[in-house]
């Protein structure tokens, strides 16, 4: 049995000497008038390089589509369409807002939301889409943002595992009223836990710089609350790691398409295999390679993981339809347009990530093609 002798792990961040030089000088010197000063600099350079106006640094990506719907006073009566395939975190703020998450089918070239699935879901409720750029692939924008505008609907991208992908020329994140990402310690840029939320519209910022700080404006000295709302902030020692790592943010994302480029040597000669996906117009960063064995192969993803985590090769399950998972057990309204026959079916439940960290190396990705090949023909 191919076995690696030293566990591969599934992800993880690529970490210089800069990164805790920086973050130990925000834990000496972002204090006082210089509390904020590292947040605003890594706020910058996201915002320059997304090419968008505003930015605002978060504890997570969560918290920026919470803001992102709580913005554009999404709220009870209200529904959100959404991807049935996705990690919850990017549905469940729908409910923090008391609206009700719309799950619909995805396209199964990009795993992203599928237009059509859109338009049908479409009702009176509806007043959101939130688009995810999963696996750092790309939606098809074009299509998303001529729904959004011919139906008056708020359009909101969730770009937590896409940060340097780009559809048409344009970078994730720049879609649609706000842009949200992760700094999650598996992200492609990582500072522990973290998020952003990007736009281009100044009374977007304003209402999420309001609501993200006790419902009070930003520089606010006197303490007097005018709304109810959330507390939601980065420390400066995350905002630092983030600086380090988006200085070199283009290093880091040529080293994810290396990875790929060096699976894709080996997975285009196994037959059956379904993996990250680049079409025409579309500059995939490849968070996760991900792959989807035909089902021909009689092996579901659960049981691939055990083999691989047999040969001491750590993976990932591909994202299952939430409408399969207990915490939507019952909610009807939610899962009115799954079907049995949705293109989301096969990727959830065959699909895997495998180790995509950037520590990985050309001969790892090698063995680990060849146990693929192994398992498989078993």
């Amino acid at each position: 049995m191919i076995e690696s002798p030293n566990r591969i792990p599934v992800a993880g961040p690529w970490i210089t000497d800069r990164e805790p030089e920086l973050a130990a000088e925000a834990a000496r010197e972002a204090w006082y008038s210089n509390h904020y000063a590292y947040n605003v600099r890594f706020e910058e350079l996201v915002s320059q390089y997304t090419a968008t106006a505003f930015a605002v640094s978060l504890p997570h990506c969560t918290a920026a589509l919470h803001l992102s719907l709580a913005a554009h006073n999404i709220g009870p009566g209200d529904e959100v369409i959404v991807p049935d395939v996705t990690w919850i975190a990017s549905v469940a703020p729908v409910t923090y807002v008391g609206a009700t998450p719309v799950l619909v089918d995805i396209d199964p070239e990009t795993w992203c939301l599928a237009p059509k699935a859109v338009e049908t879901a479409i009702g009176p409720k509806t007043k959101a889409i939130i688009g995810v750029d999963l696996y750092g692939s790309m939606c098809d924008w074009d299509a998303l943002c001529t729904i959004a505008e011919k139906n008056n609907l708020v359009l909101i991208e969730d770009s937590a595992e896409a940060l340097g992908s780009a559809y048409k020329g344009h970078r994730a994140g720049s879609f649609g009223r706000a842009g949200t990402f992760s700094f999650h310690g598996s992200k492609t840029v990582a500072t522990g836990e973290g998020g952003m939320l990007v736009t281009h519209h100044k009374e977007v910022i304003e209402r999420v710089l309001f609501l993200r700080d006790h419902g009070r404006p930003p520089g606010d000295r006197q303490f007097i609350n005018s709304e109810l709302a959330f507390k939601y902030r980065m420390s400066a020692v995350q905002a630092a790691l983030g600086i380090a790592q988006m200085e070199r943010i283009d290093d880091l994302i040529a080293k994810k398409r290396q990875i790929f480029s060096w699976y894709n040597e080996q997975l285009n000669t196994i037959d059956g295999i379904t993996y990250n996906a680049e079409p025409e117009g579309v500059f995939n960063s490849y968070w996760m390679v991900t792959i989807i064995p035909d089902p021909d192969y009689g092996i579901d993803k659960y049981r691939l993981m055990e083999e691989f985590f047999k040969r001491n090769i750590d993976t990932r399950p591909f994202f299952s339809q939430l409408s399969t998972l207990p915490a939507f057990e019952g909610r009807q309204a939610s899962t009115r347009f799954v079907s049995d026959n949705d293109k989301g079916a096969i990727p959830a439940r065959y699909g895997i990530n495998l180790p995509s960290g950037y520590n990985i190396t050309a001969e790892d990705t090698d063995l680990i093609v060849r146990a693929l090949k192994e398992i498989l023909h078993r």
